[in-house]
């Protein structure tokens, strides 16, 4: 015969969650507070039939036992959460960031700045001659070229004659280059 703490260990079964924002759980109706670490991260949750607290498992690591917190949360009432190792070391890199200061002769240009930037060769600046990359200098395809086509002349294509919709045929089929299309276009019309 086992102990009661072994069967209840027999009685748990795994289950993944993911924890709330504010590393909070919620089994059953209950809510569970867990290390803030694991904030928004998806852990497996250890449950009992008989357990009276949770058991959390993320990155082959165990956490627990958490016990169940107090009733619900009052509306328009946020409970603040324990600061993580993660957080806290952040903060600290932040204060040390704000402490790290240059020296005035560095600031001032001391003598010992003169002869390094003596040392320093000028690099030459050319010119990146290719176009933005971020705008779109095509249509997709002679349908939206056509729709284009029909914007710059505020017009419907099919009010046209034959011989200028041949035209833009041609020039849909021949190129979709934006600039193009639009500087063929004014010369015809």
């Amino acid at each position: 015969m086992c102990s009661w703490e072994r069967f209840c260990a027999f009685a748990r079964e795994p289950e993944t969650r993911k924890v709330a924002a504010d590393a909070r759980i919620s089994v059953g109706g209950a809510y569970y507070e867990v290390d803030g670490e694991l904030a928004g991260e998806k852990v497996l949750l250890w449950w009992g039939l008989f357990d009276h607290e949770l058991f959390v498992e993320w990155n082959d690591r165990r956490f627990g036992p958490y016990r169940a917190e107090g009733g619900p949360i009052p509306l328009h009432r946020y409970r603040k959460r324990k600061t993580s190792r993660r957080e806290i070391r952040a903060q600290t890199v932040a204060q040390l960031a704000e402490q790290i200061s240059l020296p005035r002769s560095a600031l001032a240009g001391g003598p010992e700045i003169e002869r390094v930037s003596a040392d320093i060769v000028p690099l030459s600046k050319v010119r990146f001659a290719d176009p933005d990359p971020w705008g779109q200098f095509t249509y997709e395809n002679t349908l939206s070229a056509r729709r284009a086509i029909s914007d710059i002349l505020e017009r419907p294509l099919g009010e046209l004659p034959g011989d200028d919709l041949s035209f833009i045929g041609d020039l849909v089929t021949r190129t979709l280059n934006k600039a193009e299309i639009e500087a063929a276009i004014k010369d015809r019309f």
